[in-house]
């Protein structure tokens, strides 16, 4: 995969929650903190924001709200609330995976929303999320982002009019949602800030090509200067390149990437550790272990069971 699928992967766990709302007249509720990146999609009408520490936005019909990091906010039908003083919604991680019915006829004055919570794993969430505001306001301005626009006018359809298949089409439209609202976010800021942090990592042609080196085969003895090589620079200014865009040294990043990619093996098969330990570029199931310790806070073989049994928990709640 390219270093910005890896990035969704590493951040994202199991399906994403969500419920569909219809709210009328006076109304407002608080939502989060949660472990999760909320999100709130206006499908009809309009409503305010209202962030815990920041003033009142106001969205309309069409825009998007992305809140990676589970930030606790508000939605209202006016703007002159606070956050904290809203009754607490029902969080996104408990509801069903699919909404209710709502077979009431809209009126003209309903706001209609979309409102859930992608399940991360921050514990071996991406760098790139950090990099993330604690507000994502992609508003619905014609000519912008289309395929973003598509998603949301497909979920639109999907939830206003439900057909066979809607199993498969929400989870699917839900994934898609999450991939072209970071894209959005990445050609907006690229445009206010193109020469710094992740953003400036995955489009700077050096740096980018090192990135996906490393995350295509996290198994190879890499140095500092095979990346330096393989991108056309000198040792010391590729490492200072890097480090400066991605935040931390290309052996350190690496080191990450290897464990984390560990993580995700152990977390979905059987795998024996030895070989979990060659797939990743550690010569010995020890130096893997100690190293995946260090990192994780528990050995690899516990961290295996542990998440087996979380996964069969969330099986049986749902």
């Amino acid at each position: 995969m390219d270093v910005f699928s890896d990035v969704i992967a590493t951040m994202r766990v199991g399906r994403a929650k969500f419920t569909r709302s219809r709210r009328s007249g006076a109304w407002g509720s608080r939502f989060g903190p949660y472990p999760g990146a909320g999100f709130h999609i206006v499908l009809r009408g309009s409503c305010w924001l209202l962030p815990a520490d920041d003033s009142a936005r106001l969205l309309t019909s069409g825009d998007v709200v992305f809140l990676p990091h589970g930030t606790m906010h508000g939605m209202s039908d006016s703007a002159d609330r606070a956050a904290a003083d809203l009754p607490l919604d029902v969080q996104p991680g408990q509801v069903g995976d699919l909404p209710g019915d709502m077979t009431d006829e809209l009126t003209h004055d309903d706001t209609l929303l979309l409102c859930g919570a992608y399940r991360l794993d921050r514990g071996r969430a991406h760098p790139f999320l950090h990099a993330l505001p604690d507000i994502v306001h992609l508003p619905a301005r014609p000519g912008h982002h289309p395929a973003l626009r598509t998603a949301v006018d497909l979920l639109a359809t999907e939830l206003t009019d439900p057909r066979r298949g809607a199993d498969a089409t929400l989870p699917a439209l839900l994934d898609l949602l999450l991939v072209y609202l970071l894209r959005a976010w990445m050609d907006e800021e690229s445009a206010r800030r193109p020469s710094t942090g992740w953003l400036a990592a995955l489009t700077d042609p050096a740096v980018a090509a090192a990135l996906n080196h490393l995350h295509r085969d996290p198994a190879r003895p890499w140095t500092v200067q095979d990346l330096s090589n393989e991108v056309g620079m000198s040792r010391t200014a590729f490492a200072k390149r890097f480090t400066s865009f991605v935040g931390q040294p290309p052996m350190a990043y690496l080191t990450w990437w290897r464990l984390s990619t560990a993580a995700r093996i152990l977390s979905a098969g059987d795998s024996p550790l030895a070989t979990v330990a060659q797939q990743v570029g550690y010569t010995s199931e020890f130096a893997f272990s100690n190293a995946f310790k260090r990192t994780f806070g528990v050995a690899p073989g516990r961290f295996r069971r542990e998440h087996r049994a979380a996964g069969a928990h969330s099986a049986g709640a749902r």
